[in-house]
Order: C-alpha cells, then sequence, then structure tokens
C-alpha cells in the first residue's frame, strides 16, 4: 500500500543483529522469540535477521503464528510454547512446528495427529517450576508424565520451564532453577533424557550465565526492549525501533486556551501548538497523556492535552516550528532520546506493551542488513 501518512516504526535490522550475537553464549544455542509479530517488530523481518546472526531456533506462542512464518519461507524449528489447541494438531505437525506439552488433554492431541499423519513427533515438556502460569504441576511428576509421551508414541527433544522474575528476584530465579535441575535430573534417573534443555529467558540470559544450559530463549532483549530492571543497556543491548511522524498543522494559540479534549491542557503562556498524525488507535498510549514528551528538532516537547484516536497535540513554545518538521515519538533525535521504556513508564506499563500494542497501520519500514527483502 502507498504510505501518505508520515506516522511510520522503523526497525532496525543491524541492531536485532547485534542484539543475538550479544546474548547468545558460547556454549548454548540462542532461540529468538517472535511472539506477537516480532514484539511488534514484525515477525518474518526480524526473524531473517536474528538467524541470519545466529540464532538456531524461533519460538512462537500460537499455531497461527508460526504457521505464518513457515507460509512466508521461514524453514528453521519453531517452538510453540504453549500447548497445541484442540484440533489444530494436525496441521501444526504438518507445518513443521514443534509443539509444548504439559496436560494429558494437550500429549493425546499430539499423539493422535502424529499417528493420523504417519509420522513421529518431537516436543517440549515444560515444567511448572514455580511461575504457575502452564506446565506441568508438579514439577517432580516429569519422569511418569515423560514415559506416557514415549508410550504414546512421540519422542522427548527438549524440557523446559520459565523464570517468572529474572531481572529483579535473585532468590526466585535460583530457587527456580534448582528445582528444574532437580526434575531433569529425575528424568534422567528415569531413562529419559532430552538433548535439549533450557530455562533462560531474557533477564536470566543476561543475569545468570548458569542458566544458559542447551539454549537460552530470549524475547524483549533480541529488540533492545528493557526487559526489567533497567539491564538492557548496561548489557550493550541496542532498540531496534523507533517511532516516527511529521508536524501537520501549527498554530498560535494565547495563554489561557484549552487544548485537545475536555480542556484539561490549559496554556499558561502564549504558544506554538502543533498537531500530529498518530493516536492511540495506532498505539501511542493514550494513558501517557500530558506526562509524555516527543522530539522536534532535537529538543523536547510535552504532549499537550488527551490523546486522540488519531492525532496528538504538542506545546511546542516558542520554537519556531512548521508543517512537515520530523517528530519523534520513540528514538532518537539529535543527542536526545525517548525510549520505548519512557513511554512505558510515563503510561504506567511496560515497553514489551508499548511496541506489541503500536498498531498494524503503521506501516513497519526496515533498514540495515536485509532491509531490502
Amino acid at each position: 500500500m502507498t504510505r501518505y501518512r508520515p506516522t511510520v516504526v522503523e526497525v532496525d535490522l543491524d541492531a536485532i543483529g547485534h542484539n543475538v550475537r550479544l546474548l547468545r553464549p558460547p556454549n548454548a544455542e540462542l532461540m529468538a522469540v517472535v511472539k506477537a509479530d516480532g514484539y511488534g517488530h514484525g515477525d518474518v523481518a526480524v526473524a531473517r535477521a536474528a538467524l541470519e546472526a545466529g540464532a538456531t531456533r524461533l519460538g512462537v506462542s500460537l499455531v497461527e503464528e508460526g504457521l505464518s512464518l513457515r507460509e512466508r519461507g521461514i524453514a528453521a524449528p519453531i517452538l510453540v510454547l504453549t500447548e497445541f489447541p484442540a484440533g489444530s494438531e494436525k496441521e501444526a505437525l504438518e507445518g513443521g512446528l514443534t509443539p509444548s506439552v504439559y496436560s494429558d488433554e494437550g500429549l493425546e492431541g499430539v499423539a493422535d495427529a502424529a499417528r493420523a499423519i504417519g509420522r513421529p513427533a518431537g516436543v517440549h515438556l515444560k515444567l511448572d517450576t514455580g511461575m504457575h502460569r502452564v506446565g506441568l504441576w508438579p514439577p517432580e511428576e516429569g519422569p511418569a508424565f515423560g514415559r506416557r509421551i514415549l508410550d504414546a508414541g512421540l519422542w522427548i527433544e527438549g524440557v523446559w520451564t520459565h523464570f517468572a522474575d529474572s531481572e529483579l528476584d535473585d532468590d526466585g530465579t535460583l530457587g527456580q532453577l534448582v528445582r528444574f535441575r532437580a526434575a531433569v535430573q529425575a528424568l534422567a534417573a528415569a531413562g529419559i533424557t532430552p538433548p535439549i534443555v533450557h530455562a533462560a529467558n531474557s533477564g536470566a540470559t543476561i543475569r545468570f550465565p548458569q542458566t544458559h544450559l542447551d539454549l537460552v530463549r530470549p524475547g524483549a532483549a533480541v529488540f533492545g526492549i528493557d526487559p526489567g530492571g533497567g539491564i538492557a543497556e548496561p548489557f550493550g543491548l541496542r532498540p531496534a525501533l523507533s517511532f516516527r511522524s511529521a508536524v501537520t498543522m501549527v498554530k498560535r494559540l494565547q495563554a489561557g486556551e484549552r487544548v485537545s479534549y475536555g480542556g484539561r491542557y490549559v496554556l499558561r503562556q502564549d504558544a506554538t501548538i502543533a498537531t500530529v498524525p498518530v493516536g492511540y488507535d495506532d498505539g501511542y498510549p493514550r494513558h501517557a497523556g500530558a506526562k509524555a514528551e516527543v522530539l522536534i528538532d532535537g529538543r523536547r516537547h510535552p504532549v499537550a492535552g488527551t490523546i486522540t484516536m488519531d492525532q496528538i497535540l504538542v506545546d511546542c513554545g516558542d520554537a519556531p516550528v512548521v508543517p512537515g518538521d520530523e517528530v519523534v515519538l520513540i528514538g532518537g533525535q539529535g543527542a536526545e532520546r525517548i525510549s520505548t521504556e519512557e513511554i512505558a513508564e510515563r503510561a504506567g506499563t511496560i515497553g514489551r506493551q508499548i511496541t506489541t500494542g503500536i498498531g498494524e497501520r503503521v506501516p513497519r519500514e526496515y533498514t540495515g542488513q536485509g532491509s531490502d527483502r
């Protein structure tokens, strides 16, 4: 589609490659998690960039996400991080997706589908060691469940767990690791030794080398998004996403004028107000309100009043702003930078929700190696 509106997301594929190379341990594989359309960056482009930089596998949340990657030419192993929904198993296995299993119902569905298509299927057994979202609980049931997997005609390629707070909770993370190791040892004692054992998400990959095991599984960190605790920048990760637009109208208003819906933003002095064609329907968070700032000509300016569906207003004071001036919502301009984490803080959320929330009507454009594909 031809782009007329100046609002765009720019994704630096070189930053994706840099982050993957930085995150991949010397003695372990790296699975790049590209769920939620690559955390809002575009799953196919970032998957290719991650694989070219050394990732060997991909992770997704949905069967639909995995099949979409297959349809667009991604051939690398893809692990679905939750059980296949009932009815999807046959198509998922035919598409070469690897299932996670942790319930008898999920196991039965995969086993039936594998028999129907006439070929064996490898699965990853997920153990719940304390996150309590999904996974086999208690993990000490692993040997018995693993035996049921094998008896169903499947083979166990991997066993894994997920940390609840590897960015901030050292004791909790290391406690989960101890429980996971014990469960893996119990599997081995029962004669079950999966070739891939994995636990480390973004925070653990950065902070706990002892969690690297056979494979690390970063998501947010691949994109340079801080997974929590401010650990991304000191580690050397580079943000891959910029969110930009341009001024479309300027008005000079007198002190006392009220701006945007509700009239809650009152000018204390005469000011130039700029209109920018981006709003909450594009994913710019409405809750950020007048606490957010944007960059114009390398200077910070506050968002003025309520963020609307398609537009925001910016208080530019006495700055000489004109239509066509670039507006940076997330990213750098001159010496200034507005990070995803800054916008998330203003909106009372996390960086991952900001990038995944940027709507489909905002086009993604790619720079760096591989951007022409």
